[in-house]
C-alpha cells in the first residue's frame, strides 16, 4: 500500500513538472501570457472654427521599440468633427483585447484627403502634408495587465492642428498638422462646474504653472463645462469670456485627484467695467 502511494505521488510530481516546463521557454520564463483590454478614446480642445473634420482610417499599436511589430486595433474609416468632442465628450476610436505587456507607441492613420474645416459657414479642404502613410505616432508606454482595461485618452488639439497658409501660397488654404496628447485615463482626474451668465460664453482653461493643459468652452445653453484628462496636481482654472461685456476671472488652487471630478460649483463672471 505504501509503495503504491509513493508511486502515485511520483507520477503526480512528474506530471506537474511537465506542465510547468511546457509553460516556459528555454530560459525558464513563463510563456503563458494573459490578456487585457485597451480602449482608445479621442476628445478635443476647442478651436475658433465652425467644424474641424478629420477622417481616421485606422488605429495601430506597436509593442516593439522599432518600426516592426505594428498591429491594427481598429479601422474606423470614419469622419469626425473634432468640435463635437469638447466639454467632456469623446468618441471611442477602438477597443481590443491584447496580450499583457508594455505597448510603446500608437498611431493614427489618416486619409490622404477628405479633411475639411468650416470657417464662417464655408467649408474648406485641408491637406495633410505628412502622416497619411506613416501615421501620427504617439509614445504611450501603455501597460496592459491581465483582465484589466487600459483607457487611453487622445486629446486632438484642433486649434493647434489647423494651420492657415499665408497669402499667395498654393491651395488648399488650410493644412492639417495634428497635435495630439496621449494620457492614461487611470492616472487622471477632471474639473467641472457652471458659469453664469451663460451669455458670457467663456473659454475655460486648466493651467499648471505656465502651461495650459486642457481647454473647453462653457455650454452656451446652461454654462456647464468639464475639463478632462488632467494629471493629479494643483491648477488655475481661467475663464476668458468671448463676450467682451464680461470680465475674465481666475480660480487658483483647484486640486485634481486621480479618478475623481472636482466640482467647482457656479462661477459668476462680472460685467466689464
Amino acid at each position: 500500500m505504501l509503495q503504491t502511494r509513493l508511486r502515485n505521488h511520483v507520477i503526480l510530481l512528474i506530471m506537474g513538472l511537465g506542465l510547468l516546463i511546457s509553460g516556459c521557454d528555454e530560459s525558464g520564463t513563463s510563456t503563458n501570457s494573459g490578456m487585457g483590454t485597451l480602449e482608445v478614446r479621442m476628445h478635443d480642445a476647442p478651436a475658433s472654427y465652425d467644424e474641424v473634420n478629420v477622417f481616421v482610417e485606422r488605429v495601430e499599436i506597436n509593442r516593439e521599440e522599432d518600426s516592426e511589430g505594428w498591429m491594427t486595433i481598429s479601422e474606423p474609416q470614419q469622419m469626425y468633427n473634432l468640435l463635437e468632442l469638447t466639454n467632456g465628450a469623446y468618441t471611442v476610436l477602438g477597443d481590443t483585447t491584447l496580450e499583457t505587456g508594455t505597448y510603446h507607441q500608437i498611431r493614427l492613420i489618416l486619409s490622404s484627403d477628405g479633411h475639411s474645416v468650416v470657417v464662417d459657414g464655408e467649408e474648406k479642404s485641408m491637406f495633410v502634408p505628412s502622416g497619411a502613410q506613416t501615421g501620427i505616432k504617439l509614445n504611450v508606454d501603455a501597460e496592459i495587465e491581465e483582465d484589466l482595461e487600459y483607457v487611453l485618452l487622445l486629446d486632438f488639439d484642433a486649434s493647434r492642428s489647423v494651420v492657415k497658409r499665408g497669402q499667395g501660397q498654393a491651395n488648399p488654404e488650410y493644412l492639417l498638422k495634428p497635435v495630439i496628447n496621449a494620457t492614461n485615463a487611470a492616472v487622471t482626474g477632471n474639473i467641472d462646474g457652471t458659469v453664469t451668465p451663460v451669455e458670457s460664453e467663456p473659454v475655460v482653461y486648466a493651467i499648471a504653472g505656465s502651461d495650459t493643459l486642457a481647454t473647453t468652452y462653457a455650454d452656451t445653453t446652461d454654462g456647464y463645462f468639464k475639463l478632462i484628462g488632467l494629471e493629479e496636481g494643483s491648477y488655475t482654472v481661467a475663464f476668458d469670456p468671448t463676450n467682451t461685456d464680461f470680465s475674465p476671472e481666475d480660480t487658483s488652487g483647484v486640486e485634481v485627484t486621480v479618478g475623481e471630478t472636482n466640482e467647482l460649483g457656479t462661477i459668476e463672471l462680472e460685467q466689464a467695467q
